[in-house]
C-alpha cells in the first residue's frame, strides 16, 4: 500500500521517517541539549548550572530568581540536586532545580491590575488581575534588566542590573565552590539605586535531591532549637520531634510533608543551621545562614526535602546589603 504526498513512499517508511524525526525532537528538547550552562569545579566538588536567558534559559518564570538554577551537584560519588517533578516549562513556576531564591514582591498591593510590581532577581513583573498575590501564576515580565555572567574555575557571579521609574537595584548572586573545602558559599549583594526602600524576604527553597533516593525514613532534617508548629502534618507522614522532622514513611503520588510555620528558632543567627542526611547512603549536607531566620516553612515531596528559611532584607536608597548561605557538604557510615 502506498500514500501519495507529492510524491510516493511506502507507508512502512514513512512511519519510520516520521518516528525518527518526533525522535529527534524529543531528544533534542531534553534540557540538557537545549539550555545554555556552565560547569565549576574546586577539585572536591563539581557543579553544573544552567544560565540565565530570556530568550533561551532554563527557567523563565515569574517566582524564582533566575540566578544559580543547578541540575547537579556531586561530591565523593553523592549527589545533592537534580530533578523532582513531572511536568516541565520554562515559565511553570516550580518547574526548577537545585539551591534557588525567591523574593517576596514588593509593590504588589499599590499596584492596580495592569500595573507593575517588582520582584527581586526576575524584573518588573505586571499585576494581571486585581486578586492577592499568587505564586503559581505566571505574571508578564514587562523590564527584564541587564544580566551579566562572570565565570572562573570554581565560581559564577550572576549580576542583574533593573532601571525603573520606581524601583532600580544592582542584585550579585556567586555561586562559590571554597577552595580546598567541601563547602559551596551563595554570596549575595543587593544596592539599592532608586529612590524607593526595597524591603523584602527571601529565602532559599533548597530542592534537596540526594542520591535520587525516595524522601522517607532514611532522611532526618536537623536544626539547632527545638520545633513547634501549629499546623501540623498528618502523622502518617511524618513529625516533628524535639529538633528534628522525621518521616514515618516512604513519600509517594501526591504526598507532601508540609509545615507552613516552624516555630522555636530565636532573632539570632546561630539558628541558621539545618542538617540533612540520609542515614542509607550516608550523604549529608549542613545549611548555614548569616542573618536571623525571620519565618521556617518546611515542605517535601515524593523526590525532593526542603526546609525554607526567610531572612528580612532592608535597603534604603543608595545603600548595599550582603548576606550569605553556606553548604557543607559530608559524608557518614552507611546503615
Amino acid at each position: 500500500m502506498k500514500i501519495d504526498i507529492n510524491f510516493r513512499i511506502p507507508v512502512m517508511r514513512n512511519s519510520f521517517i516520521v518516528f525518527a524525526v518526533l525522535s529527534i525532537f524529543l531528544i533534542s528538547s531534553t534540557p540538557a541539549d537545549q539550555y545554555p550552562e556552565t560547569e565549576i569545579t574546586n577539585g572536591l566538588i563539581r557543579a553544573r548550572l544552567y544560565l540565565p536567558d530570556k530568550d533561551n534559559g532554563y527557567y523563565r518564570g515569574s517566582r524564582f530568581d533566575w540566578a544559580g538554577v543547578m541540575p547537579e551537584l556531586e561530591y565523593q560519588g553523592h549527589t545533592y540536586f537534580g530533578l523532582w517533578f513531572e511536568k516541565y516549562s520554562p515559565t511553570l513556576h516550580d518547574a526548577i532545580v537545585g539551591p534557588v531564591d525567591a523574593f517576596t514582591p514588593i509593590g504588589y498591593e499599590q499596584a492596580k491590575a495592569g500595573e507593575n510590581f517588582l520582584k527581586i532577581g526576575i524584573g518588573m513583573v505586571t499585576k494581571a488581575e486585581d486578586k492577592p498575590y499568587s505564586f503559581v501564576t505566571p505574571y508578564p515580565i514587562t523590564n527584564y534588566g541587564v544580566r551579566k555572567v562572570k565565570k572562573k574555575s570554581d565560581q559564577v557571579t550572576f549580576t542583574h542590573t533593573l532601571e525603573d521609574n520606581v524601583y532600580s537595584y544592582e542584585y550579585k548572586k556567586t555561586v562559590q565552590l571554597v577552595k580546598g573545602k567541601p563547602e559551596m558559599a551563595l554570596l549575595y549583594s543587593l544596592k539599592n539605586t532608586g529612590k524607593q526602600v526595597i524591603e523584602t524576604t527571601v529565602y532559599n527553597h533548597n530542592f534537596f535531591v540526594m542520591d535520587k533516593q525516595p524522601i522517607g525514613p532514611d532522611f532526618v532534617v536537623t536544626f539547632p532549637f527545638k520545633l513547634a508548629t501549629e499546623t501540623e502534618a498528618p502523622e502518617s507522614l511524618g513529625k516533628l520531634q524535639d529538633n528534628q522532622i522525621l518521616f514515618a514513611k516512604e513519600l509517594t503520588g501526591n504526598d507532601h510533608l508540609f509545615y507552613r510555620s516552624v516555630t522555636g528558632f530565636s532573632d539570632k543567627a546561630s539558628d541558621y543551621d539545618i542538617k540533612i542526611e540520609n542515614t542509607k547512603t550516608g550523604a549529608g549536607v549542613r545549611i548555614t545562614g548569616d542573618l536571623p531566620i525571620s519565618r521556617l516553612v518546611f515542605w517535601s515531596a515524593p523526590k525532593t526535602v526542603c526546609p525554607e528559611p526567610y531572612t528580612l532584607i532592608k535597603v534604603n536608597p543608595g545603600e548595599t546589603v550582603t548576606w550569605k548561605i553556606v553548604y557543607q557538604f559530608y559524608t557518614k557510615d552507611a546503615k
